[in-house]
């Protein structure tokens, strides 16, 4: 957009991610982009994966043919227009009333899949029902039962695959919405739990609600056994998510996961636990390299991308930046993102001369400690 003196408004029309963080910091209340941005205690591992990738530079190739780059790829067996996938996120509609329907739109038409939070405040069957590849995510819930209607659910309503979430026995203490008393508004709320109005909309002082609903909720018990138990439950895909130890790498193959995503929930379970870029490469050695393995926190661009790819990701989750644009524009935002990222992933990928995600994998790189 151009305003009256004719220069490009770049706060109407961002070019890079950065910018559509910028507006959405705006659009939103202090509360919802707190409980959006924020990460556990200091935030420590929150800065750290961004740092990560900043620290991480690639060493192009040359002399490569690159003119028909593009970033199509595959993830889970399935077609995808780049190796990225929208990430689980809660409440939606906490940036926008379309809440997950128009980031599922948006997902489909950029041909990636979208991943379904269990905490959505969409039903999965009116997100299935917009098209395109969707992944449910799950967290262990203390009602077992419950947690393997929800998977059945999933399941029933078309999904793709079951993401469950390993590292969170409990929500770490994200200060932000301590301080801010953060509670969901009357007007959202957790839509596969139940229609009543939960501990999450019961707000106070020094407090925050959505930790004390999911501390109701969220069973801390989970184990390999449980997680076999989900394997023999369900056709679909599993994908485990949170994994940052070789040894758990190693072991969810054993028990029968068919992806990881190396992750440390963006910096919003253990204060100090390692980036999942750092984390990447032991994994993928733990696992060989024919193994699925995703890595999220921190990806903030297609360069990101590619040096994920070059360290041993299959491909990426983001969830933070979809968000941003949902606030910003609704499905039109999102649909912006998600644009962003392709663009700026075909521009790297050709310039360190790789025509597809796959010749990434064979990029090196080097990491530069400030």
């Amino acid at each position: 957009m151009t305003g009256a003196d004719g220069r490009r408004d770049a706060a109407a029309d961002p070019l890079d991610l950065s910018g559509i963080e910028r507006v959405a910091a705006v659009v939103l209340s202090r509360e919802v982009g707190d409980f959006i941005a924020g990460g556990s205690g200091r935030e420590r591992s929150l800065a750290a994966n961004r740092a990560a990738f900043d620290a991480v530079f690639v060493r192009p190739r040359v002399l490569a043919d690159v003119s028909g780059c593009a970033p199509d790829s595959t993830l889970l067996g399935r077609p995808a227009r780049m190796p990225l996938a929208v990430g689980p996120v809660a409440y939606h509609r906490l940036a926008h009333p379309d809440g997950e329907l128009a980031t599922a739109r948006a997902a489909k038409a950029a041909g990636v899949p979208f991943t379904l939070a269990m905490l959505s405040s969409v039903p999965v069957e009116e997100v299935t029902a917009v098209g395109g590849a969707v992944w449910f995510q799950l967290y262990w819930l203390r009602d077992t039962g419950r947690t393997l209607e929800l998977a059945r659910r999933a399941e029933d309503a078309g999904c793709e695959a079951l993401v469950l979430t390993v590292d969170v026995p409990w929500m770490g203490r994200r200060l932000r919405d301590v301080r801010n008393g953060f509670a969901l508004p009357d007007g959202v709320r957790a839509a596969h739990l139940g229609d009543a109005p939960s501990a999450a909309h019961r707000g106070g002082a020094g407090a925050s609600a959505v930790a004390a609903h999911t501390a109701e909720l969220f069973s801390p018990s989970l184990t390999w056994t449980d997680v076999e138990r989900l394997r023999t439950a369900t056709r679909l895909p599993l994908v485990l998510k949170g994994v940052l130890d070789p040894e758990d790498a190693r072991r969810a193959v054993e028990y029968g996961a068919d992806a990881l995503v190396v992750s440390n929930h963006g910096g919003r379970q253990l204060d100090g636990a390692v980036p999942g870029l750092l984390a990447l490469p032991a994994v993928r050695e733990a696992v060989g390299a024919a193994y699925e393995v995703l890595v999220d926190g921190g990806v903030r661009g297609g360069t990101d991308v590619l040096k994920a790819l070059a360290l041993g990701a299959s491909g990426v989750l983001v969830g933070r930046p979809p968000v941003w644009g949902l606030a910003t524009g609704g499905e039109d935002g999102v649909r912006r993102v998600l644009e962003l990222f392709a663009a700026e992933l075909t521009d790297a990928l050709g310039l360190a001369g790789c025509a597809t995600p796959a010749e990434a994998r064979r990029l090196t790189t080097v990491t530069v400690r400030p």
